[in-house]
């Protein structure tokens, strides 16, 4: 019983420090990389500087195609960003874990920053989830919640940032928004205008059609609809000299040089200003190191900004990381709902609430085992740092709740035959030792044959390996242990609390063992058997139901 006992208490503490996890990365056959070039560069510079990258990344053995999109980003457009969608060869043509989706990206990244000297580029995987998020990892809004300013939240932004690549459970943190990029402020002199009478309306409109452009109508010709666009041509907006040669006719009918009305002013300033829930706020991605899981990254983070960030701002989780937040609290709920279930199923089966205590004391046996499981493997097998370590995440959860069932129908084995015996006469001792003898063969044979088809999660490749990894360590581990600690314990705590029913909660000592009846005078051969083997044990025969076999 103290064994037993300490199995709880160890069951408990390995879930509490078991890193905790949501949807685990997966290699899904292809990824991402980004570039950014230095702020203001034109799209031209740009594009060489993809054009560098993408020499880099079809040099990386594993890689099939891939495709580059200057001036794009998850983020919106910008001439110094750029986006590459990288396919992978099939699984099977690059086996290994350096040719895995997460070896390649260590790899490509290496290679960038060795020879990708024009602009700062690196490879993220794809999410786990698509539609949560943009690329693999956590994000997090650092918010100004109190209206700062956008160069007090990118100074706060900066600090969190740097704070987070010292923790060495954060393997990258960065952020994709670009922090100033050079441009010119036009300023309206309207008393100017005021008095040479012109509209300021006039002013905004004939900028936006000249240096922007303005949606005129559209046409058919030869079957096709064509749209027309009014707009200055290249060289005549290619510097801000040709606000110069541009006018504006005033209420009289006269034109007025926009020269004379606007004041050019070069200031530097995010291109594209973003809000998260009302408040302007910036982006921060982050990639857990080798060894970390996810949930260690977000409580990492959360210490980082409660140091870092000014009175003023805040943070919030975003995709992945919001519904690993929200969903924490939800795993110990459901096993126990699953638990309460299957005891309230077996009682209304018993018409009992002894035997379904039995049987169902022994399943965080079987929780012991998995986790013990995912632990043994993240810390003895899986040490290369590549691939994604194992973690309670929610593939792994969905095997605890598994095992309440798989690890409950030994002990309703034992169970079931010791209430037999004891009917037929036995002792509880007896009965219980009778019992784990009998079943000892079918418990082993289900078990073995259970073990034996979830082998092949545990050694799967290819699309969603990782999380047949999670799914079947959990379900392996568990059931492995408890198959064997349910033949130990489960007729010891027989033996304990149906002793305790006897004594306190029916008022009387247990029954003694009957004598049973001597077997006819002249039994039939097959009978005669049965009878011999039945006078050693001193027992009556019976037969156990069909679903107890």
């Amino acid at each position: 019983m103290a064994v037993f006992i300490g199995g709880l208490v160890l069951t408990g503490w390995m879930y509490q420090t078991l890193p905790q996890g949501f949807v685990p990365e997966e290699d899904q056959g292809y990824f991402f990389a980004v570039i950014e070039a230095p702020a203001g560069v034109s799209l031209s510079y740009t594009d060489r500087a993809a054009q560098q990258a993408m020499g880099e990344i079809m040099a990386t053995e594993g890689v099939e195609h891939a495709l580059a999109i200057p001036g794009f980003s998850f983020d919106g457009q910008n001439s110094n960003k750029g986006l590459f969608f990288i396919k992978l060869k099939p699984w099977e043509d690059r086996p290994g874990a350096d040719k895995s989706v997460f070896g390649i990206i260590g790899q490509l990244n290496q290679r960038f920053a060795r020879n990708v000297d024009q602009a700062r580029a690196f490879a993220v995987n794809a999410p786990p989830v698509d539609g949560l998020s943009n690329f693999s990892g956590s994000e997090i809004y650092i918010q100004d919640r109190e209206a700062r300013g956008i160069d007090a939240l990118i100074d706060n932004t900066q600090r969190v940032i740097a704070a987070a690549n010292q923790r060495p459970e954060i393997g990258r943190a960065f952020t994709s928004f670009t922090i100033s990029s050079p441009m010119l402020e036009a300023n309206i002199d309207r008393n100017r205008a005021k008095a040479q009478n012109v509209d300021i309306n006039e002013v905004l409109s004939t900028l936006q059609t000249y240096l922007g452009s303005n949606f005129v109508n559209q046409f058919v010709f030869n079957g096709r609809l064509y749209r027309v666009f009014a707009q200055a041509d290249a060289d005549f907006r290619s510097t801000p000299d040709a606000i110069s040669q541009l006018y504006v006719r005033s209420r009289e009918g006269a034109l007025v040089q926009l020269s004379n009305l606007l004041t050019l002013t070069e200031i530097n300033y995010p291109p594209i200003l973003t809000n998260y829930n009302v408040f302007p706020a910036v982006k921060v991605n982050v990639a857990p190191a080798p060894g970390y899981s996810s949930g260690q990254v977000i409580q990492a983070m959360e210490e980082v900004a409660a140091q870092e960030l000014q009175p003023g701002f805040g943070y919030e989780w975003t995709a992945t990381a919001a519904e690993e937040k929200e969903s924490a609290g939800a795993a110990p709920i459901v096993f126990g709902l699953g638990f309460v279930m299957v005891f309230l199923v077996l009682a209304a089966q018993y018409e009992s609430y002894i035997d379904p205590t039995i049987i169902m004391i022994t399943v965080p046996l079987a929780i012991l085992g998995a986790l013990g499981g995912i632990w043994f493997r993240a810390e003895f097998i899986q040490t290369s740092g590549i691939w994604p370590i194992l973690n309670n995440n929610i593939y792994a959860q969905v095997g605890l709740v598994m095992l309440i069932g798989m690890a409950s129908k030994n002990a309703i084995l034992i169970v079931e035959f010791a209430n037999q015996s004891r009917s037929l006469g036995m002792s509880i001792t007896e009965a219980a030792i009778f019992a784990a003898e009998q079943r000892f063969r079918p418990i082993l044979m289900t078990a073995l044959s259970t073990l034996v088809g979830f082998l092949p999660l545990l050694i799967a490749v290819g699309a969603g390996a990782v999380s047949r990894w999670s799914l079947g360590t959990a379900v392996f581990g568990g059931m492995l242990l408890s198959t064997v600690l349910s033949l130990l314990f489960v007729p010891n705590l027989y033996i304990v609390i149906k002793s305790f029913e006897e004594y306190f909660l029916k008022g009387g000592k247990p029954p003694k063992t009957k004598t049973p009846k001597q077997p006819p005078a002249e039994p039939l051969a097959e009978e005669k058997q049965d009878a011999t083997s039945l006078e050693d044990r001193s027992v009556p025969s019976f037969k156990t139901a069909p679903q107890n076999e």
